[in-house]
């Protein structure tokens, strides 16, 4: 497993309100997780930092006790504690009120990649030269195309496509969603906030990660979404697949 991530204030906001944490660890599995906070003038800083600093003391505390089979319900336990923690400072702090924050997290160990998410956040595996979405948004206007009232074309320029259904600590409960696919040395999978898929399409990333060398893919991609306009936070996190071979030196 190797690491590669970076966030950028974009060209149009006033303040960086998305926030990431990863690890590698000793197996070589990792896991990482993005965030996109939202609200206030300081309630999406705050909540995205809340989330991702509660992962990571989530993932220390309890990652030795997980046992095989179990990935599922353990991520997703670990955003029900995060969702908390959101939701806990929203409603005890005046300030905060109204804060909350998307998420994308995978857990990636063997042959295997565990997903969660909520909100729009995203994340992508880049596979034998090809690339697809693992998640599904949850937003306003995925709902508008999943019901075939809209194109996926007409959903990049809808005027509403930043409103999401779902995001951590808007309310004392969440149900995030989970995926889970199949990974091989080579791989490479991108978690990110619409700061990079709002300016820079699929078919570019996917060029950029398969083209360009894998510490440096992050920056480029960060630098073609600030060409593009830079209208958002931009976070890239890219979480690679090596052999175990690499990893034991």
């Amino acid at each position: 497993m190797k690491l590669a991530a970076i966030t950028d204030i974009g060209s149009c906001r006033q303040e960086n309100q998305d926030n990431y944490c990863a690890q590698q660890l000793a197996d070589g599995s990792g896991w990482g997780i993005v965030c996109d906070g939202m609200g206030g003038v300081q309630g999406g800083r705050v909540a995205a930092r809340i989330a991702t600093d509660t992962m990571l003391r989530y993932f220390q505390k309890e990652l030795p006790t997980l046992c095989y089979g179990e990935e599922k319900q353990f991520i997703q336990h670990g955003f029900d504690i995060t969702n908390h923690a959101v939701y806990d400072k929203a409603t005890s702090d005046p300030e905060m009120l109204g804060m909350g924050t998307t998420g994308v997290c995978a857990y990636i160990k063997g042959k295997m990649a565990h997903i969660v998410h909520a909100g729009d956040s995203r994340a992508y595996l880049l596979q034998g030269g090809a690339m697809r979405q693992i998640t599904r948004d949850h937003s306003m206007v995925q709902q508008l195309v999943d019901s075939g009232q809209i194109t996926r074309e007409q959903a990049a320029a809808h005027p509403q496509k930043n409103l999401i259904t779902r995001a951590l600590g808007v309310s004392a409960t969440i149900v995030p969603e989970y995926n889970r696919c199949e990974v091989a040395p080579g791989d490479i999978l991108l978690l990110c906030t619409d700061g990079l898929t709002n300016m820079v399409s699929d078919e570019e990333i996917r060029l950029i990660l398969q083209e360009a060398p894998f510490f440096e893919a992050p920056d480029l991609l960060v630098e073609r979404a600030l060409k593009a306009g830079g209208q958002d936070n931009i976070t890239v996190m890219l979480m690679g697949v090596e052999s175990t071979e690499s990893i034991n030196g």
